[in-house]
């Protein structure tokens, strides 16, 4: 990129190009990045049903879209973004796209602590008026809401996409874009529904410590009596609940997690297959490879060639 770009204020040109780039196929595309997805349409569609499980940050960037949630339908584009609450069954229809002007987006999931540890950072700085505020957030309205999208969360939208292109960049300075993009919401008029979104799942879902521990003992041998005795439930009840908040039972949630955790290491490209596998807690390197083909349709090794030429590619951009 040429100092002229960087001099230059960001438009949605720039976001449909980024967008374009990553996105090959018709359909979802899955980005560099743990839950990021990125989408391709050339043609309108009628209503789909579909899932989201974490709050999720939905961003257009050609073309137009409504989701539908709880009979309420919410229109976004290229001048509006969108956020999901989390463990959502809604309708999905797009609604502007052409070979010419195909329709591109991205799904990002947030994880709900980054959003109150941002929220929080803000209010240490703002007026007593601003806490009243947050009084007021205590129980989200609507499970989902439309703002406008300007150009402080553009630029660190496309800050955030050019950082997972290369390594260090994407260890280092992603999470900082992602970061400033929730700041950035949480900035505009929205703060109070976003952030009572962010803290109803938190108060309503005990299952959450649960995933927290999971996320720091992924390596090792993990059993759903040993996630049940970190809140206190037998096992039975532990998996009632957690399939209630999850729409998963938790051995399926937890091989999710260790296969989105692998695909997050082999992005890196630092590690052998093998330690991969050991890193998230697989004994048996065959039974890994299976189960990551199961996954994402291709072996370990693969994934991390396709990754290795995508990033070369991005390097001649």
């Amino acid at each position: 990129m040429s100092s002229g770009q960087l001099d230059r204020p960001v438009t949605s040109g720039d976001l449909i190009a980024e967008l374009a780039a990553r996105a090959p196929a018709v359909g979802a595309n899955a980005g560099a990045w743990p839950g990021l997805t990125i989408y391709r349409f050339t043609a309108p569609t009628g209503p789909s049903w579909e899932e989201i499980q974490s709050l999720s940050l939905c961003i257009v960037a050609q073309g137009r879209k409504a989701v539908t949630v709880a009979g309420e339908t919410y229109l976004y584009d290229a001048f509006h973004y969108l956020v999901l609450s989390s463990h959502l069954h809604f309708q999905a229809q797009i609604l502007e796209a052409s070979p010419t002007r195909p329709f591109l987006s991205f799904v990002l999931q947030i994880e709900p602590a980054l959003v109150r540890r941002v929220s929080s950072d803000m209010l240490e700085r703002r007026t007593t008026a601003f806490r009243s505020r947050l009084g007021e957030a205590q129980a989200p309205e609507r499970p989902a809401l439309v703002s406008a999208l300007d150009q402080e969360l553009l630029g660190a939208v496309l800050r955030f996409l050019r950082a997972v292109d290369t390594d260090a960049d994407r260890r280092v300075l992603a999470p900082l874009y992602l970061q400033e993009m929730v700041y950035r919401v949480l900035q505009r008029e929205q703060f109070a529904r976003l952030l009572a979104i962010a803290a109803a799942e938190a108060a309503t879902n005990p299952v959450s410590a649960v995933l927290d521990y999971v996320r720091a003992h992924l390596s090792e041998p993990l059993t759903v009596a040993d996630m049940a005795e970190q809140v206190s439930l037998s096992p039975s009840a532990f998996a009632h609940l957690f399939r209630d908040v999850t729409g998963r039972s938790p051995y399926q949630f937890l091989k999710e997690m260790r296969l989105d955790q692998a695909r997050e290491l082999l992005i890196d490209g630092n590690l052998a297959v093998a330690r991969v596998s050991k890193e998230v807690g697989y004994a048996s390197v065959s039974h890994f490879i299976s189960e990551f083909r199961g996954r994402f349709g291709v072996t370990p090794r693969a994934y991390c060639d396709m990754n290795a030429m995508n990033r070369e590619l991005g390097s001649r951009r």
